[in-house]
């Protein structure tokens, strides 16, 4: 079991920055992982319910076959935005099954992508597709906070990227692979890592629900699952850890589960009027705080934009609203760590009054908003009807693109 001392630092940083909006919560989540390596290794060897299995891939993760384990999303619109030339580098931040990064190397072959993503099943398809592109594909290890240093030593100075792509969330591999722990509809150990056992330090799901009290998962799941039902299903949780240990995906599916009426089960609906179970949120928002993604985000925005050069695209998908959000003001140019208890075009119109105080003869082009980026489409795009039938995964995707100013 993780140590008192251990379930004490979680409270207490989380707790203290409750106050905050959902994007300085992220600062928190960068607080807690540090914490955790305080843990000694005797700890973490009886908590790691199975090690992810990443040596051998599926035969399946060869470059004709990468849209089996994760289609793409927004394939042409990615494409369409980043609008690949001939002697261009682009980033990849997210690379996956590699759908994107092998779109763009058809639309113009002579360019150089850079393949990021903290996954290690997803290094190594990008290694078996530099095989077959050795000129074109550089793969990349790390977390968005480690791109930096990742692509200095790779030899890619800042502002010399003609092109970046950033899609947040989880792929296909990971969810349908039972034994990362991030899905509910399949039964493996709770621990939704995306690192895998990269970081032995960092705490899975099933760390964060047997050691954290009531209140501090209730404010995990209100935080980042959006979840209006956080404290009792927070209780609930709680209440079924003193029995036994919480330690498999389905487990804590039925936990969830077992705090509302049989009715309400499936009752929740998503955008496309499927029902969706009830710890869907619950799962979401233990992926995002055991993997900091909301921190990685913000980290992974501000090096697209260092390494971008004037006149570079950046291209950002998103899957849910604190994801959106994040980006949405990030490009727009306002403060992190102001509140928004008014609209995000108060905000919007807040920025550009600003700017104009700077420079009152400074005359805004189409589509700018403050003076570091112009965006490509006045508004954020979404899957069309046929990309949604084909991949009923990515019905919540929002793109924004902006050419670096």
């Amino acid at each position: 079991m993780l140590s008192q001392c251990l379930c004490q630092v979680y409270k207490c940083l989380f707790l203290r920055n409750l106050k905050l909006n959902s994007v300085n919560v992220t600062t928190l989540a960068r607080r807690i992982h540090s914490s955790a390596k305080k843990l000694s290794d005797c700890e973490l060897k009886e908590q790691t319910v199975q090690k992810c299995e990443t040596e051998e891939l599926p035969q399946s993760t060869g470059n004709n076959n990468s849209g089996r384990l994760h289609i793409p999303v927004m394939l042409e619109e990615v494409v369409n935005c980043l609008s690949p030339q001939p002697g261009q580098r682009f980033l990849d931040m997210t690379f996956g099954a590699g759908g994107h990064s092998t779109a763009l190397l058809e639309k113009a072959s002579d360019i150089t992508i850079y393949a990021l993503d903290r996954d290690p099943t997803a290094y190594e398809i990008a290694q078996q597709l530099s095989e077959s592109y050795p000129k074109q594909i550089r793969a990349l290890l790390g977390q968005f906070s480690q791109s930096e240093a990742l692509l200095i030593s790779s030899g890619v100075e800042p502002g010399t990227l003609d092109g970046v792509l950033l899609d947040a969330g989880c792929s296909s591999m990971q969810f349908d692979t039972p034994e990362r722990g991030f899905s509910l509809q399949k039964d493996g150990p709770l621990d939704m890592r995306m690192d895998c056992d990269r970081y032995p330090d960092m705490p899975t799901a099933a760390d964060v629900v047997n050691a954290l009290d009531q209140q501090a998962l209730a404010s995990i799941l209100r935080t980042y699952g959006e979840e209006r039902h956080a404290k009792k299903i927070a209780s609930a949780i709680v209440q079924a850890r003193s029995i036994y240990p919480i330690t498999r995906t389905q487990q804590l599916a039925s936990i969830v589960a077992g705090a509302f009426p049989a009715s309400a089960l499936y009752a929740r609906k998503d955008l496309l009027q499927r029902p969706t179970h009830v710890a869907t949120k619950t799962f979401q928002g233990l992926r995002i705080f055991v993997n900091d993604e909301l921190h990685e985000l913000f980290i992974g925005l501000k090096t697209a934009e260092k390494f971008l050069k004037p006149g570079g695209r950046l291209v950002a998908l998103s899957f849910h609203s604190l994801e959106d959000r994040i980006i949405k003001r990030f490009l727009h140019g306002i403060d992190m760590t102001e509140k928004y208890n008014l609209g995000s075009r108060q905000k919007i119109r807040q920025a550009l009054k600003n700017c104009s105080k700077e420079d009152d003869t400074q005359e805004f082009p189409c589509g700018k908003s403050n003076s570091k980026w112009i965006f490509i489409q006045k508004k954020v795009l979404t899957p069309q009807a046929k990309d949604i039938q084909t991949n009923p995964r990515g019905r919540s995707a929002k793109l924004r693109a902006a050419i670096k100013l």
